[in-house]
């Protein structure tokens, strides 16, 4: 397989700035004494290494130059070597949410919009390794006008002729239920017919901008039955949080500022009660066998994550 080396060469950096960090954390947890004698001293940890580091430099060049034959030859570690040294599980190791963020900050443009085809091909393999789902910017030939923008709170929608909010199950803030049905009509044509899927398709749905695709006239018949309860990852870029959601409803409009919404159970998963709008990363997720589960995406158990590269 192909590697992008700039994709290689942040994420090693990123690799190991968080292993120092893991090094200093472990450090003043085993030998507080030591770690309050350097602070009183008004002397930090990476100064030491740094300090060191110029002194065993020294010394090394000093000692090659008056001992070492003319020509030398030394075997240094390859980055791949590196790197599945420090992928090695170690129950203090950072959580893989961290990892996560860490990761995907050197593939997110400052501006929130559109991302290159570059750039959602390394977020794709991020998601695929640290969260373990497939995910994909384009599936099937079929690509969002955008995949990194902003979403929001939704209401609840109608699943059958006569549905109350008060049959849904509710989060702290919830939005309510909205008073037209959504893009695909009713999930069920009446509540006895309601399944557990249907359930479960419009407490986890999301909405994206579909009526504003540019061939969205020329192909609706064939666009409406791809997105109808088409499965996406939806990741919060801010604290790492996703949810695989299934799209319900064509929204919001464009003068709100945001490009994607989502049921008040993802967005409360997403960020919390007091969770309105963010910036998020949308991706179609590849799951032909229908094997991948609606809800939030506990990936968070270190041992799950593969190496990257």
């Amino acid at each position: 397989m192909t590697h992008d080396p700039a994709y290689e060469i942040d994420f090693l950096r990123n690799k190991l700035k968080l292993k120092s960090l893991e090094v200093k954390k472990n450090f003043s947890e085993k030998y507080p004494h030591v770690n309050k004698f350097f602070e009183d001293r008004g002397i930090s940890l990476s100064k030491i290494r740094e300090h060191s580091a110029k002194v065993i430099t020294a010394g090394a060049l000093s000692g090659a130059l008056l001992f070492a034959p003319p020509v030398m030859t030394v075997n240094f570690p390859s980055p791949m070597e590196i790197v599945k040294n420090l992928s090695t599980p170690s129950p203090s190791q950072i959580p893989a949410n961290q990892m996560l963020l860490s990761s995907i900050q050197n593939f997110l443009p400052t501006q929130i919009g559109p991302l290159t085809r570059s750039q959602e091909k390394n977020l794709e393999k991020i998601f695929n390794d640290v969260i373990g789902v497939n995910s994909k910017a384009t599936l099937e030939g079929e690509h969002l006008n955008t995949t990194y923008g902003y979403i929001g709170a939704e209401q609840h929608l109608i699943r059958y002729p006569g549905d109350t909010v008060g049959a849904h199950e509710l989060t702290p803030n919830d939005e309510g239920i909205a008073p037209g049905l959504g893009a695909w009509g009713y999930f069920a044509p009446s509540k006895s017919d309601l399944t557990t899927a249907d359930v479960e398709n419009e407490k986890w749905y999301a909405v994206v901008q579909t009526l504003y695709l540019p061939d969205w006239n020329s192909r609706v018949r064939f666009l409406r039955d791809w997105y109808k309860y088409r499965k996406v990852l939806i990741v919060n870029t801010m604290n790492g949080n996703a949810v695989v959601a299934d799209i319900a409803d064509s929204a919001p409009a464009a003068f709100t500022g945001k490009q994607f919404g989502v049921s008040p159970a993802v967005m409360n998963y997403l960020g919390g009660s007091r969770y309105k709008k963010g910036p998020v990363v949308l991706f179609f997720v590849d799951d032909p066998q229908n094997q991948v589960p609606l809800g939030p995406v506990d990936y968070n158990n270190i041992n799950n994550v593969k190496t990257i590269l």
